[in-house]
Formats: C-alpha cells, sequence, structure tokens
C-alpha cells in the first residue's frame, strides 16, 4: 500500500507497473520496491516534490510514520530510518477529536462501528490486503467516510493498483493530508484522514508514474486507503456498500 504491498501487483491490461513485490510478508508486508535507480532518482528530486492536494486542516509530521516504505537505499540516503513490518506506533501524534466538526466519544464511536472499522477509523489500524468488499466495486457514484458520510473519493479516480488495497489517483476536497517534509512525501507518503471526523483513511503516496496507463499516472500520486474506512454510495440508488472484508485488521 505504500509504495508497498504483501505480493507483486498483478498485470493488468495497457498498466505497466514498474515496481516489484517481495513476498515475504512477515518483514516487508505491503510494499513493494521501487527500483534502486527510481528510488534515487526520487530522492534527488524530493525537493521539487509536494503533496499537492490541499488539506482542511494540515497535520503535523509524524515520527514514526505508519505503512510507509520507500527502497532501502533511498531511505537511508534521506537520513530515515524505517524498519520493517506493520508499526505499532500511532499513525500520527495530532488527536482524531480536537478540532473536528463531528465530535463523539470513544464509547460512542465504538457502539456505531464494528470492531474492525473502529481499528481503522479510530485507531489507524490497518486491513488484510485483497480483503476490501469495494477493491472490484466499478460502478459510479461516491466512496465517503463510513464514520461521518464525508464524501472522499470519485469513482472515476479509482483505479487497480495491485497492491490490495482500494486506489485513488485524487481525492475531493474532503481528505486531509498529514504535512510532512518533502522528502518524505516523496519516499515515506503522508497519512490520510477524513477533514471532517479525523478518521484514519490510508496514505498518499507519490508514485503515480509507477502505474503507466492509468490516472494516478498523471497526477503522480496513488492514494491507498483501507477499505473499512470507506462506504461506496451507488450512482444508480443501489445500496450503500460498506468497505470492510472479512479477514480482519492488522497494525
Amino acid at each position: 500500500r505504500c509504495s508497498p504491498c504483501s505480493r507483486p501487483p498483478t498485470p493488468r491490461p495497457g498498466v505497466v507497473c514498474l515496481a516489484m513485490a517481495p513476498r515475504n510478508a512477515g518483514i516487508w508486508r505491503r510494499r513493494h520496491f521501487v527500483l534502486v535507480a527510481a528510488a534515487a532518482l526520487a530522492t534527488a528530486l524530493a525537493p521539487r516534490l509536494s503533496i499537492g492536494l490541499a488539506s482542511t486542516s494540515p497535520l503535523p509530521p509524524c515520527a514514526l510514520p505508519r505503512r510507509r516504505a520507500a527502497g532501502a537505499a533511498a531511505a537511508a540516503a534521506a537520513g530515515v530510518l524505517w524498519g520493517g513490518g506493520a508499526c505499532s506506533q500511532p499513525a500520527a501524534a495530532k488527536s482524531r477529536t480536537e478540532g473536528y466538526e463531528v465530535q463523539l466519544t470513544d464509547s460512542e464511536w465504538a457502539k456505531q462501528l464494528s470492531k474492525g472499522e473502529y481499528a481503522v477509523l479510530r485507531n489507524g489500524g490497518t486491513e488484510n490486503p485483497g480483503t476490501s468488499r469495494l477493491l472490484k466495486e466499478k460502478r459510479k457514484g461516491t466512496f465517503r467516510c463510513l464514520g461521518c458520510q464525508n464524501p472522499l473519493f470519485a469513482s472515476d479516480e479509482k483505479f487497480d493498483s495491485g497492491t490490495g488495497w482500494p486506489s485513488f489517483a485524487s481525492g475531493l476536497p474532503g481528505v486531509e493530508v498529514e504535512a510532512v517534509n518533502q522528502v518524505q512525501a516523496a519516499l515515506l507518503g503522508a497519512e490520510l484522514r477524513c477533514a471532517r471526523c479525523g478518521g484514519h483513511l490510508g496514505d498518499v503516496f507519490q508514485d503515480g508514474f509507477l502505474y503507466q496507463g492509468t490516472r494516478s499516472a498523471e497526477t503522480g500520486r496513488r492514494f491507498c486507503i483501507d477499505g473499512a474506512a470507506l462506504e461506496f454510495i451507488p450512482e444508480d440508488g443501489g445500496p450503500p456498500i460498506k468497505g470492510i472484508g472479512s479477514r480482519g485488521i492488522y497494525g
């Protein structure tokens, strides 16, 4: 999900992915490596890169960003130390309640959400790859926050990244992006939250160039989202579809 995943991206007609993924999910879970040369190039260009999506209320930089990776050589060159596997640290230090329009207590959130949905939205957890019901959703419609129904992503921006998590080329104004320095944004990504309730959504990465033939290659970004944080509202008037899968949450 980061520049990461637990398995190699699945080839898609008309889509050329320049990354390869190691299969050791225990250590490099959720990560696929960018070729060292490409990672080094990203490092060199990092000062010119920025997240680009305006944040309603930018998040402060996180000392230990979760679920983010880049080539080890590039990370070392950037002076960033990052261990393998899912990190147990919070996704970010900023409160998920203070300053947001929707104000609920933890107990109220726990009653409103399932255990897995609560783990993602309120605790910054990560769902298992390949489990979200939204992965194969191709209908027209809007993906909104499961916690507060805030519109977050348009269906036209969704693409198949092959990582096992719903992916989008861009977000709507309701998506809040963590404020990080340019090198971290380029190599490690930034956390995404719902700007209305503070719920954790996933991460955004500047590796869109890896997904030639998709909208992500045009925007240069990949919004990698936990399906458990979303519900899909079909344009055809069908019932809402919750994104949580059946194989649990980790991290």
